[in-house]
């Protein structure tokens, strides 16, 4: 514990010298003296004025980065969704060329065409190509 950056040894020691030189009388008128001056420096509005200066100056690297990071971090989270919107696209993309390469083609058979092709294929429908080996005519 500190008072006005003198420490409990260094108060102790100049009590002592106090004591030493007004002697126990006057100490004690000496003591109420400076309890009184201490009392009105302290109730006085200008000790709260330098109290609160003196907080804001030792808060005030803390405030000054906090406001410096959260302009920092707005800028970070733009950077960001610009980043995530080109990711997005890029991704869109890179789908739409794999769906081509993993999605099978369509078997797609007209029947116009089947129809064909059975026709053409079966043995009975077609006697020119294939001559029935019953028939003494041909």
């Amino acid at each position: 514990m500190e008072i006005l950056g003198i420490g409990p040894l260094e108060v102790f020691f100049i009590l002592i010298i106090a004591l030493i030189i007004l002697g126990p009388g006057d100490m004690v008128k000496a003591g109420k003296t400076l309890g009184r001056f201490l009392r009105k420096i302290v109730t006085s509005p200008e000790w709260r004025t330098v109290q609160k200066a003196s907080r804001e100056l030792k808060y005030l690297p803390n405030r000054l980065m906090r406001e410096a990071s959260i302009e920092d971090l707005s800028k970070d989270f733009a950077d960001i969704n610009k980043i995530g919107s080109q990711i997005n696209s890029d991704i869109k993309k890179v789908e739409n060329d794999l769906s081509s390469w993993t999605t099978p083609p369509e078997l797609r058979v007209d029947i116009f065409d089947a129809r064909n092709f059975n026709e053409s294929s079966s043995p009975s429908s077609d006697t020119s190509t294939h001559p029935d080996p019953t028939n003494d005519n041909a």
